[in-house]
């Protein structure tokens, strides 16, 4: 009878505890394969791959390499991140901390002139010393779920810093691939300026002697002039890119160093089977999944404290009138006890806390669905760029070489007599565009490979 009785007080007691709100009903749903044309799938069942931390190394520059390395040690957001997750080190201890004994000290020496009884003061002195020990006995958890939202806070905030590594990352290799691509533009635009300067000087010199008119010349001259133009651009360009991968890594505006060039650079191939799965290493993923933990404790915790609190106590300690009796041959006295406190009425406040916890709940569920589609929306977007950019490079190679076979026929055509110098410099235009064309796809190739490391949390290889 004895142990149904306390059965009976005890589920009185959970009973006293805030009613939680229902969570709100998930409309996740992945897809089984990607909408876009990829090599097949991993067999069902397959781990993950495990995440590359040099992810960056694939791409076989060292100099790159070096550059990330900077920008992960120097970065400011990076630095930000990993002091947050200092921050959250230490509340989870304070966390922690709660649901460990207390054990304090107190030394109080008095002295007093009050009235006897017949109106004459008096003085005395009072020495005393005591250790008080308390301990909250957590019988309904409220203080483990407290601890286990601050634990899924602490992991949510490592994997912040995770997030802001792989984001930084990312766009130091970008930044770095862009830069070598303009480089190659640079070299490409000088290149054409030569040969416009070439031409100009066989303008000039067919117009001195009679055999073109002034026309041809002027539009030569015009064309080399255009050539020159593009030059300070691109400098500047690469100058803004160089101060901007500086930023990056913490540094003061200045030159960045250059490896390999940007046709020795090639993105790496897309191995057979990217599962789905391999979302589940994403940091900013595992962020959104231990924020939905930490707020499901987080109501717990808030709906338990209509509950009651149990609390021991002790304290013992040293008195004495004297100072002397209080060193060598004082009283001792010491207290034990047991306290009980439980809210009666307080107007809705705790119910109130509650909801709003589990506000927060049904927040971080919606927020963590959101990133995961957000997730899977850009493994897409990087696959389909990867995809498009490499059939566009092809139908590129077949235009440049249309291009530069058309440039040899009126070259010809021209230095014979057949043609005017006007078809050879719209010759020099249209393979220009398609070597121009030719960088930026091999740029915004190199760039689509990193986008995909980035939507894939680092890469795809387990090695």
């Amino acid at each position: 009878m004895k142990r149904s009785a306390a059965a009976c007080v005890t589920l009185a007691l959970a009973a006293c505890a805030a009613r939680i709100p229902a969570p709100v009903e998930s409309r996740l749903s992945v897809p089984e394969a990607w909408r876009s044309q990829t090599p097949p799938g991993a067999p069902q069942g397959a781990a993950p791959p495990l995440l590359e931390r040099d992810w960056w190394q694939a791409y076989g520059d060292p100099v790159l390499s070096d550059l990330v390395a900077r920008v992960l040690e120097h970065n400011t957001d990076v630095r930000l991140a990993q002091l947050r997750v200092a921050e959250f080190r230490a509340r989870l201890a304070a966390a922690d901390a709660n649901r460990a004994p207390t054990l304090g000290a107190t030394l109080t020496p008095v002295r007093t002139r009050t009235l006897a009884y017949n109106g004459v003061p008096y003085t005395t002195n009072l020495f005393a010393g005591e250790l008080q020990a308390a301990y909250e006995v957590d019988l309904w958890g409220r203080l483990a779920h407290a601890s286990e939202a601050a634990a899924q806070s602490l992991a949510a905030e490592r994997a912040n810093a995770g997030a802001a590594q792989l984001s930084v990352s990312a766009l130091a290799a970008n930044g770095y691939l862009q830069l070598r691509g303009l480089d190659a533009q640079l070299e490409l635009a000088r290149a054409t300026l030569d040969l416009r300067e070439q031409s100009r000087r066989l303008a000039q010199r067919q117009f001195e002697t009679g055999y073109t008119s002034r026309l041809e010349w002027l539009q030569a001259q015009a064309e080399y002039q255009a050539a020159a133009e593009q030059i300070p651009q691109l400098q500047r360009q690469i100058s803004d890119q160089e101060n901007a991968l500086s930023l990056l890594a913490g540094g003061s505006p200045g030159p960045i160093a250059r490896g390999k060039a940007l046709d020795e650079l090639s993105p790496p191939a897309i191995p057979v089977g990217l599962p789905s799965t391999l979302l589940q290493r994403r940091p900013d993923i595992a962020r959104a999944a231990h924020n939905v933990n930490a707020a499901r404790a987080g109501v717990q915790a808030a709906s338990e404290q209509l509950l009651p609190s149990f609390r021991l106590t002790a304290s013992g300690g040293l008195q004495s009138t004297d100072f002397s009796k209080f060193l060598h041959d004082p009283t001792y006295l010491w207290r034990v006890g047991v306290g009980l406190a439980a809210p009666i009425w307080d107007g809705g406040r705790v119910q109130a806390q509650t909801d709003a916890a589990a506000a927060q709940r049904d927040q971080s569920l919606v927020a963590y669905e959101q990133t995961v589609r957000g997730a899977l929306v850009e493994v897409e977007n990087s696959l389909t760029a990867l995809q498009r950019l490499q059939e566009q490079s092809l139908q590129n190679d077949a235009r440049r070489a249309t291009a530069a076979e058309t440039l040899r026929i009126a070259r010809n055509r021209y230095r014979n007599g057949y043609a005017s110098y006007l078809e050879e410099l719209d010759a020099q235009r249209t393979l220009f565009n398609a070597d121009v064309t030719r960088l930026q796809l091999r740029s915004r190739l190199l760039g689509a490979s990193v986008d995909l490391y980035r939507a894939l949390g680092g890469g795809w290889s387990g090695d």
